[in-house]
């Protein structure tokens, strides 16, 4: 059965501040967990426009994660064989991120993220139909926490605790109970997450799987851009946007020297085609 998940995400910052922090973080992530053949692979990152998103950036990205894969699931797959490929259209301040798993072909999970300026009370951002309403939750996770599962732990992070962590930089902090009432800015990440994985016996539980891996994600991933946030404050979307160029250049160095992906066309990446754009968004 299809699940539909739906995780608010508030934020201590402005859209604008949100915007940075995020590409930082995501180039931050991806730098601590590629080591050897495993990680992040950038095979394509280009301009896209169209009639749904505007403009924006394209990316195709192969998910190395073997040694990350639950123990149960090998039994139906080579652990080699698990991977994930990632295209996303980035059009700041919406985007869509689509997972595939080539070994289960009708595996799919998408990301549809609205980023808006609230705490998270909006019914229906996503503009979802009667039966897909009927069908979703919708959950809030607060960076301040520190709850953590095992897949909190999988994803990896900093032990620091947002409940007293303050910015020197911005003063901004600690997020104390209720912060998410009373910040001044605040923002919110509306991500609605689809899975389907229409296999008998292990479908389901591979679902819930996803879920869980989402959620860990997008808890660890935001926490981290807030308590980053004395590297990123200050930058300019140029300034962001030339860091990624060279760390997704170095990505794809890495990966070169350390393995190849068969049946994969890789595109050497252009510094033109990272391009300024007006709402550029990862994740």
């Amino acid at each position: 059965m299809v699940q539909i998940k739906e995780f608010r995400v508030v934020m201590p910052l402005s859209l604008e501040e949100y915007q940075i922090a995020q590409m930082h973080m995501v180039m931050k992530m991806q730098q601590q967990n590629t080591t050897g053949d495993e990680g992040v692979e950038i095979l394509e990152s280009k301009p896209f426009q169209d009639d749904e998103y505007g403009r924006g950036q394209y990316t195709f990205k192969v998910y190395h994660l073997q040694s990350k894969v639950p123990s149960w699931l090998t039994t139906f797959a080579p652990t080699d064989s698990l991977i994930l490929e990632e295209q996303a259209w980035n059009a700041y301040p919406k985007c869509k991120t689509v997972l595939k798993c080539p070994y289960f072909a009708k595996f799919t999970l998408t990301v549809e993220t609205i980023h808006v300026a609230d705490n998270g009370h909006l019914s229906n951002v996503h503009n979802l139909n009667p039966e897909k309403l009927a069908l979703r939750s919708v959950e809030y996770i607060d960076i301040a926490t520190t709850t953590k599962d095992y897949w909190n732990y999988v994803i990896g992070g900093d032990d620091i605790d947002i409940s007293k962590f303050q910015s020197h930089r911005t003063g901004r902090g600690p997020l104390l109970a209720g912060w998410q009432e009373i910040s001044d800015p605040v923002m919110t990440a509306y991500k609605l997450v689809t899975v389907d994985a229409p296999y008998w016996g292990f479908g389901s539980r591979l679902e819930h799987v996803f879920i869980a891996i989402e959620r860990a994600l997008f808890q660890e991933s935001h926490k981290h851009c807030f308590s980053w946030i004395d590297e990123w404050y200050g930058l300019t979307l140029e300034d962001i946007q030339q860091l990624e160029y060279k760390n997704d250049s170095g990505l794809k160095t890495a990966f070169t020297k350390n393995k190849s992906t068969p049946d994969v066309k890789e595109e050497i990446l252009d510094e033109s085609q990272y391009e300024e754009q007006e709402y550029p968004c990862k994740l």
